[in-house]
């Protein structure tokens, strides 16, 4: 998507996006136990935060928020790193917003109390509209189209929504619309989700996007503040008690040319983690990380090309159906529909199939890896097997539920204590 076709417009020059970044991301394991869930590294090269910090950029909203909370340090310096070029003089920047108990002796309690806890920030950058965005997802999004929807149905705060299966809906926010897109009916996490109206295997669940204007928000925030009962958060408390109040419209997530089914993944368990990881090696992916017109924006370390050696029988250095990234060495070894961040290295003797290694890891001789995620800095010592014995990976890493086997250093007994 080129810029000419965004809607960039005096409505995204007068937002502030802010992304919420602090949540621990418990579902992801040993992977989140020394970085925040949207600094794991994802598709490659790059960090899951890349993707909405991205769509901003792209859609033409350069003032950015970013608040964070739990085990920061990667985050910020992957921030520091890769996010550090816009211009403060031309009134763009990606500003930092970390827990740090401005209205009271708390951390951030929930995702209205994390906005609420910045009200003097926000009010002094003095945005029109405010863009408020999970941290944690996978997908492109042209915010100008949601926001030219917000100020065309004159809406007070406007939700993105996308249909999912019914049986997955008690995990997502669930919603109705009428037939002029205003939401009457929102419900967060139901036990029973309501289906859609002529489509019962599918309900509406919000996407965690939002669009506010600026000024009602700083009245419900402020008012839910003083609820003593409220767990301040956006989708419990927040849009349950506006709804029938204001006017909140929904904002449905399609694809521009077909009115069909967009990609949007929430990579929160090692089973999503991994599946759409290995997406991205299809012939034509879902997620095309190849779209000049709408590139994923990340900080590019100076690496070497990646490089395959040796061409012996036996010992022949070969990647087939794969994804190799900068700095990578496959010596004498075989990767199979696998997908390898910048500067793995494996060594002769070894089959690497179904797996997705990230960054720094050393793979040594004669060793199986299959169906697993093997975490930043591992080093896998000769003749280890990954995924071939259900009892050995039982007692010695983490299996899914879907049999993906999650290796971090400290299983290994690298005590690293590092997610940098």
């Amino acid at each position: 998507m080129k810029e000419s076709q965004c809607n960039i417009s005096p409505l995204t020059k007068s937002t502030l996006a802010l992304i919420l970044a602090g949540g621990r991301g418990s579902r992801l394991r040993q992977l989140t136990a020394w970085r925040t869930k949207p600094a794991v590294p994802f598709g490659g090269k790059f960090r899951i935060i890349d993707f909405p910090l991205s769509n901003c950029i792209n859609a033409g909203i350069r003032r950015i928020a970013v608040l964070t909370q739990y085990k920061a340090h990667s985050l910020l310096q992957h921030l520091s790193n890769g996010w550090s070029f816009l211009r403060g003089e031309f009134g763009e920047y990606v500003e930092i917003l970390p827990a740090s108990q401005r209205m009271g002796e708390s951390w951030y309690a929930g995702t209205a109390d994390a906005v609420f806890q910045n009200l003097d920030i926000l009010r002094h950058h003095g945005p029109q509209y405010i863009l408020i965005l999970a941290g944690d997802h996978i997908y492109k999004m042209d915010y100008g189209k949601m926001l030219a929807h917000h100020a065309k149905h004159d809406a007070d705060m406007t939700v993105s929504c996308i249909e999912v299966p019914l049986e997955e809906a008690k995990s997502f926010g669930v919603m109705s619309l009428d037939h002029n897109s205003r939401v009457v009916e929102f419900k967060e996490k139901p036990e029973n989700p309501e289906p859609m109206i002529g489509r019962p295997d599918k309900a509406l669940a919000s996407m965690g996007i939002y669009i506010f204007n600026a000024n009602f928000l700083y009245e419900q925030l402020i008012r839910d503040a003083s609820e003593p009962k409220s767990s301040h958060d956006f989708g419990h408390d927040i849009i349950p008690h506006i709804v029938s109040r204001y006017k909140v419209v929904g904002f449905p997530f399609r694809d521009p040319e077909t009115g069909g089914k967009i990609y949007w993944r929430d990579v929160g368990t090692i089973d999503a983690f991994w599946e759409a990881n290995l997406e991205l090696i299809g012939v034509t992916p879902e997620l095309n990380l190849y779209d000049k017109n709408w590139p994923i924006w990340t900080h590019q370390a100076q690496l070497p090309p990646a490089k395959f050696v040796f061409d012996n029988d036996g010992r022949r250095g070969t990647a087939t159906d794969t994804m190799v990234s900068g700095g990578c060495i496959i010596s004498g070894a075989s990767i199979k529909h696998s997908l390898l961040f910048s500067n793995v290295v494996v060594n002769e003797g070894s089959n690497v199939e179904n797996s997705v290694i990230l960054p720094d890891v050393e793979i040594g001789k004669d060793c199986h890896i299959n169906n697993a995620v093997i975490d930043k800095g591992c080093y896998i010592a000769n003749g280890l097997s990954v995924g071939c014995d259900p009892e050995s990976d039982d007692r010695h890493f983490h299996v899914s539920e879907n049999g993906v086997v999650l290796v971090t250093p400290n299983m290994l007994g690298q005590n690293i204590h590092h997610a940098v």
